[in-house]
């Protein structure tokens, strides 16, 4: 069983269609708390780390072979708070970050809410550091996003994040740095090749809980 620790319950449906599509049979286990983010946002996202410790001994003591962060704003902490956990932890924009290294040393990072910004930047840093690869990494704050997801305008939430994708040409791969804003990847029709985290961040959770 791979348990997911999410910080809005949008990203439970996406989870659960990934899974269908790609992993049949995989049981996901989804643990939703709204106020780890509201918490990482206002004070830091170590502020959350005792909560999110706790997170994963209760996922693990419910059977969890691997556990995925699904938000980039505290998956670093739910990484650092993995020790002595028992089962392996992983954060879902780890993979997009080493395709984006990969892709070139160019590149943009966008995101809707700025807490985002220089987690997935430093992600990004390590993954070219592990790769041995030269990087330049720029992050973009899509302005006027947020507020409208938080709204439930979804629709304008990605139109936005694709608007602001599209605008980029000076660079080898966009990173889309929150797993709400991967359906934006569809109306982005851009030079530049758009990475987005749900889907090869689940592949690589299945492989933990399958091993694990």
């Amino acid at each position: 069983m791979l348990a997911l620790l999410h910080t809005s319950p949008v990203h439970v449906p996406v989870f659960d269609a990934l899974r269908d599509e790609a992993h049949p049979g995989l049981e996901l286990r989804h643990h939703v708390d709204a106020g780890l983010l509201e918490r990482a946002r206002l004070e830091g996202p170590e502020a959350v780390t005792d909560q999110v410790r706790e997170v994963l001994r209760q996922a693990v003591a419910d059977g969890a072979r691997a556990v995925l962060c699904t938000c980039s704003t505290i998956g670093g902490v739910a990484e650092a708070a993995s020790d002595g956990v028992g089962v392996p932890v992983l954060r879902v924009d780890r993979p997009m970050a080493a395709a984006a290294v990969a892709a070139g040393p160019r590149v943009v990072v966008l995101a809707a809410l700025e807490s985002t910004l220089a987690p997935t930047a430093a992600l990004i840093g390590e993954e070219a550091r592990r790769a041995g690869r030269p990087v330049e990494v720029r992050t973009r704050l899509v302005d006027g996003a947020w507020p409208r997801f938080e709204a439930g305008d979804t629709e304008g939430y990605l139109r936005l994040v694709a608007a602001a994708a599209r605008a980029v040409s000076d660079a080898d791969a966009i990173v889309l740095a929150q797993a709400s804003m991967a359906p934006a990847r569809e109306l982005a029709d851009g030079p530049v090749p758009v990475l987005a985290s749900p889907a090869p961040g689940l592949a690589a959770g299945a492989d933990a809980a399958r091993l694990g």
